[in-house]
């Protein structure tokens, strides 16, 4: 094995590692799904079948209208890759288009089309961002420090009736703003007559 030969695989490698990257911060298997919906919906109105010397033309007087939702599901899908964020209208839309490809185009290019898009439609609609792996044990501990600061925040509530208790003047009364009189100034506002 050559220099070259290992410098390509490594090459290879790292941008494999990259596109699993690239792949796992979007819908690609959505975008996939819809985007491969979108071609049997546009091809089979358009088809001509030959068996023998016998021509079998599947087009339909809908063929414009098979033509623009499989154009639509393959901006779609291709959408979907590139703008993650509007997945959910994305979706949506695609499964709407593969409904309404049902009585337009053949049966949504004979169920094929129909599936795929729809499919396609429902994984980008339920599609969630993850969390990376490093970010994970991050969270963990922010998380966990959350609940320490939770717990001493909790520690100095029940801890403060004798501070509001001091803050009184000592008195040995709690100051307690929820039954005090707007007029005794206790509550922080000043009298008004």
């Amino acid at each position: 094995m050559s220099a070259e030969i290992s410098a390509i695989s490594g090459q290879i490698v790292r941008r494999r590692s990259q596109f699993r990257a690239w792949r796992g911060t979007r819908p690609f298997w959505a975008g996939l799904y819809v985007l491969l919906g979108g071609f049997p919906i546009m091809y089979f109105p358009y088809a001509h079948l030959q068996f023998g010397h016998l021509t079998l033309a599947m087009s339909t007087t809908a063929g414009a209208g098979s033509l623009i939702i499989g154009v639509l599901l393959i901006v779609l899908g291709i959408s979907l890759w590139f703008q993650k964020h509007i997945q959910i209208f994305a979706g949506v839309a695609a499964i709407l288009l593969a409904l309404v490809s049902l009585p337009v185009s053949n049966f949504g290019g004979f169920l094929i089309g129909f599936l795929l898009a729809l499919i396609g439609g429902a994984m980008a609609v339920s599609w969630a961002p993850g969390v990376p792996p490093g970010t994970q044990e991050r969270g963990d501990a922010e998380q966990d420090g959350r609940a320490l600061r939770s717990a001493e925040a909790r520690a100095a509530t029940e801890a403060a009736p004798e501070a509001v208790t001091e803050a009184a003047g000592g008195t040995g009364e709690p100051n307690e703003l929820s039954e005090t009189n707007p007029a005794d100034g206790a509550n922080g506002r000043h009298s008004a007559g």
